[in-house]
């Protein structure tokens, strides 16, 4: 049996009576940018982060990009530092280069892979001017004691919620963290468009206003520029579809959460380093670690599982955002090699997860024989 490490198909299937519907009544409005389907969906999508407002962009990059222009956090050409984790997607740190800034990366927590505020407190130069944590694989970060930190520097805080769509702290969701959040709704993710789009959260109407008009070029609707913008817009069909899925989203956080307890109840004991418990997370990703990572990975592959690297390649160690003198992220460094992420996904069957699960423990028998 094939086990396909994400299978959007099935989610497909479920939706697919209702985006038809959907679909057709953005056609018959003839409205395909900008209209009430965005901005229905920006109402909604900010009630269920629990935030005052949100601007629909184009990307999730362009989210996190414009997010640090319109809070004033980067003041592109003027060498402005924002701290990061060097475990993500490259989309965070290309973001910050996109909005200005400089990249610079503090390290990880090596229980949960994010952000660290003690290594964020030693990265902090008299250049920096901005931090953004990321919820990576659905987690969030330490919010309470970056935001702490951020505190008693004078640094804003923005986060990086692409993976956290629902995920909370403290009783709040991502999105209501700091002092703007980005999301994207690509594909993958646990709330995913049919293409591109992404979002900007705050409770700071005024900044959500201000990325409204950069992702319009800068110019309201009488094309008067005052700023330098882009053109990032959220579209018409990939609202609707949002608006669709958000309803199940409570419910497929569910199922994965069902997966996760089972992974977690069936491989505790192995070699495998399983995500850290609680945290308020969402399960986007179900990643372990494991000291042969890639003869385990060979093994699941000869077995029919699927499975994927989140991320290969730490940020700090590529050419594109390499800078003189940086230091060694050991935590980071000592984890990258041995991540591997599972299948798990909402429509996965509990049926395939145990099948996935005796492939693990037959490898790890193996091992020990």
């Amino acid at each position: 049996m094939s086990i396909p490490f994400l299978d959007l198909g099935r989610q497909a299937l479920e939706v697919e009576a209702e985006a038809a519907a959907a679909f057709a009544r953005v056609l018959r409005r003839g409205v395909y940018v900008l209209g009430e389907e965005v901005a229905g969906f920006e109402e909604e999508w900010a009630a269920y982060c629990g935030a005052r407002a949100c601007a629909g962009v184009g990307n999730g990059t362009e989210a996190l990009s414009l997010a640090l222009v319109a809070s004033g956090a980067v003041r592109p050409g003027q060498g402005d530092e924002v701290v990061t984790a060097p475990l993500t997607a490259a989309y965070t740190a290309l973001a910050i280069l996109n909005a200005g800034g400089v990249p610079a990366f503090a390290d990880i927590d090596p229980e949960t892979y994010t952000l660290d505020p003690r290594a964020l407190e030693a990265a902090i130069t008299p250049r920096t001017r901005a931090v953004v944590p990321v919820h990576l694989y659905g987690r969030p970060a330490d919010m309470e004691a970056i935001t702490e930190v951020a505190r008693r520097h004078g640094l804003l805080v923005i986060e990086d919620a692409a993976q956290a769509h629902g995920a909370r702290l403290g009783g709040r969701r991502a999105g209501t963290l700091a002092a703007a959040a980005a999301f994207s709704f690509y594909p993958t993710k646990n709330l995913g468009a049919l293409g591109d789009g992404g979002a900007v959260v705050s409770d700071d109407e005024a900044l959500i206003e201000r990325v409204k008009l950069l992702r319009q070029g800068g110019h309201a609707a009488a094309l008067r520029g005052t700023a330098v913008g882009r053109n990032s817009r959220l579209d018409e069909l990939q609202a609707a579809l949002l608006r669709v899925k958000l309803r199940r989203l409570d419910r497929w956080h569910e199922e994965r959460q069902a997966l996760s307890a089972l992974y977690r109840g069936a491989l505790a004991g192995t070699r495998l380093q399983l995500p850290a418990p609680g945290g308020g997370q969402v399960h986007h990703l179900f990643v372990v670690g494991h000291p042969e990572r890639d003869r385990l990975r060979d093994h699941l592959a000869a077995r029919g599982v699927e499975t994927a690297v989140h991320y290969p390649y730490l940020l700090h160690e590529q050419p594109l955002f390499r800078r003189p003198g940086q230091r060694a992220l050991p935590a980071a460094e000592r984890a990258a090699p041995h991540l591997l992420s599972l299948p798990l996904h909402p429509h996965l069957s509990p049926a395939e997860a145990r099948l996935v699960i005796e492939a693990i423990l037959e490898f790890e028998g193996m091992a020990h024989g």
